[in-house]
């Protein structure tokens, strides 16, 4: 109970404080576990601790590789295959060298443990890019690799185990027969495995409410099967069958996605805490030794940027995204709990200084995490891969009205994007200089050709409410309610109908997107109306009359908030209302001039 409630709470904190939700899960468990000892999870878990982990990684690296379409990458192919392949292959290189020469690790352990070490993982890398909102391209090649690379960093890290045995004697070249075949046997098994299942959907022969279900039992019963042939073979069984599904273009795989993604971050957020809780205080002081911190040190400034810049050499990365790319390198759960391993059997074999295993990989894993926590936003930012600074509005429906809206939106600096399946409806906003996309929001065709990134609220404003429910709930797991708006029912419709399935309702029940048109139609202007010291806004609520709409509220800061239900506004002077109106006579708006002028001029005399 304490471990799940810790691991929400955590999140929970670090959404509310912009915070990275890792480093509070890890300051959590290392609080209740090795600091004040309210908890001992590997003891109280006992012989199910290690297989729990293990099956919670293989579902969330399978839910990352659900994400994993290969539309997503044709234009940047080459730099995502040169880094998972040549990139992997030189961070192992000089890791290995960096873990024998700086950490004191023997040749053998040294070339085990690099091999892990190439590692980032989904349970790290995804939770970053959501906080950080990087541009598509470099979000996707860390994306690509983290989940890619995940199951190749333990398969390289048992290959040169069975190499180390292999030199001293222990093993067979039999054994390299058998752990490629294993491996080979992994792929076979996902790949089958999703096609199976992606043909069953398709055809119908699994009901809706069966499907994620369905889905979460065989990942688990493939990655056992494949662990049971050969250890560590299970995450690349079930990564193989998360990118089968992926691409094969499943009408429900949205579902099945938000399904995963909701599982994924319980589990991330309970396993961070389990980890560091069952840590002890040796390993935490033994991180502290100069040279797990050199170590530590020649990964993060050495190893990354030169496996990086080494293998993406002839590619179109510009030397932005290079640098952003070999910065960014957390290492997370698959590391940890894959070391623990290793650091057995390394001890079995008789290599004695396996034991520094666990605090080397928990030091890396924990400074990686923090450090590249705090400075992805930061690094994005400065080399101008972030993509919006300021966020957006996306406007679902294209009418009069929407484009009257988006641009005053505009008019205030504000990314604006109309979107409608019509491509003449959106003529009048393209005449107006506004973005427009021609296409269905919910079609898989426009995640591939619609940057969704840039923007932070949605508006769904088209003429059929059910349609407009249905974009609200789809967009509610990325989105969040929060910033989802919908214009209000109209009132042919059924009663419950709006309680049960819109979004938060626009301007108030009474102005349905056909009302707006008809006063759009009848020469209803947007007016800007700036609050000052004089003119309050209980002053503009005294002259707000039926033919008002207000809108939304232009802070001074820069943020825009909509008038809506249960958004109670609170503008003071210095912010400006945006409403919908008739248009005002010209001794109206002489006079709003007029205080206007007076406001300004009376900061200037303060001055």
């Amino acid at each position: 109970m304490l471990i799940i409630f810790l691991g929400v709470l955590s999140q929970w904190i670090a959404w509310r404080l912009q915070f990275p939700a890792i480093v509070l899960m890890s300051i959590a468990g290392l609080l209740v576990g090795p600091i004040f000892e309210v908890i001992h999870p590997a003891e109280s878990f006992g012989e199910l601790f290690n297989p729990f982990i293990s099956l919670a990684v293989a579902i969330i690296l399978f839910e990352g590789s659900l994400n994993l379409n290969f539309k997503e990458i044709r234009t940047f192919g080459k730099p995502i295959l040169r880094i998972v392949t040549l990139g992997a292959f030189i961070a192992w290189i000089a890791g290995s060298f960096a873990a024998h020469y700086i950490a004191g690790l023997s040749l053998g352990v040294a070339f085990v443990i690099g091999g892990l070490f190439i590692v980032t993982g989904p349970t790290v890398i995804l939770p970053m890019l959501r906080q950080a909102k990087l541009k598509s391209r470099p979000a996707a090649i860390l994306k690509w690799e983290g989940i890619v690379v995940d199951p190749f960093g333990a398969l390289l890290a048992l290959f040169a185990f069975q190499f180390v045995l292999f030199a001293i004697g222990d093993e067979t070249a039999a054994a390299f027969g058998l752990f490629f075949l294993a491996s080979l046997f992994a792929v076979a098994l996902g790949v089958g495995t999703g096609m199976l299942m992606g043909m069953m959907f398709e055809k119908g022969q699994v009901p809706e409410f069966l499907k994620a279900p369905m889905v979460f039992g065989i990942v688990l019963l493939i990655f056992v099967i494949s662990d049971i042939v050969m250890h560590e073979t299970g995450l690349l069984a079930v990564t193989a069958m998360g990118m089968v599904m992926a691409n094969m273009k499943i009408a429900s795989i949205n579902d099945m996605r938000h399904f995963k993604e909701n599982i994924s971050v319980l589990l991330i957020s309970s396993i961070f805490v389990m980890l560091t809780a069952s840590l002890n205080l040796d390993v935490l002081i033994g991180i502290f030794n100069w040279e797990i911190v050199s170590f530590v040190l020649a990964m993060l400034f050495i190893v990354r940027p030169l496996s990086i810049w080494l293998s993406t050499i002839g590619t179109d990365m510009t030397i932005q995204e290079k640098t952003l790319v070999g910065w960014i390198a957390p290492r997370g759960i698959v590391a940890l709990t894959v070391s623990g391993y290793f650091a057995g059997v390394l001890l079995e074999a008789g290599f004695e200084d396996a034991e520094l295993l666990t605090a080397l990989t928990f030091a890396l894993v924990f400074s990686t995490v923090i450090v590249h926590s705090f400075t992805i936003g930061w690094v994005g930012k400065k080399l101008g891969l972030v993509a919006a600074e300021d966020p957006g509005v996306i406007i679902i429906g294209a009418s009069r009205f929407a484009t009257k809206l988006g641009k005053v939106l505009a008019e205030f600096e504000k990314g604006v994007l109309i979107i409608d399946s019509s491509w003449g409806r959106l003529q009048e906003a393209r005449q107006n200089g506004l973005k427009t996309y021609a296409g269905d929001i919910l079609s898989e065709h426009t995640d591939y050709e619609v940057d969704l990134t840039p923007y932070e609220t949605m508006v769904v404003a088209t003429g059929t409410d059910s349609y407009n429910a249905l974009v609200v709930n789809n967009f509610v797991p990325e989105m969040g309610r929060a910033n989802l708006y919908q214009t209000a029912i109209h009132e042919g419709d059924p009663g419950d109908f709006h309680a049960s399935l819109s979004g938060r309702t626009l301007f108030g029940e009474k102005w349905n997107i056909h009302e707006l048109e008809w006063k759009a139609e009848e020469g209803y202007t947007m007016r800007k109306t700036q609050l000052t010291e004089q003119f309050s806004y209980e002053d503009f609520k005294v002259k707000w009359t039926e033919d008002t709409i207000p809108l939304f509220v232009y802070y001074s800061q820069g943020k825009i908030e909509f008038f809506a239900e249960n958004n109670k506004l609170e503008p003071k002077a210095g912010d400006t209302i945006v409403s919908f109106t008739a248009t005002a006579p010209e001794s109206e708006r002489t006079q709003e001039r007029l205080e206007s002028k007076r406001s300004k001029n009376g900061s200037q005399t303060k001055e």
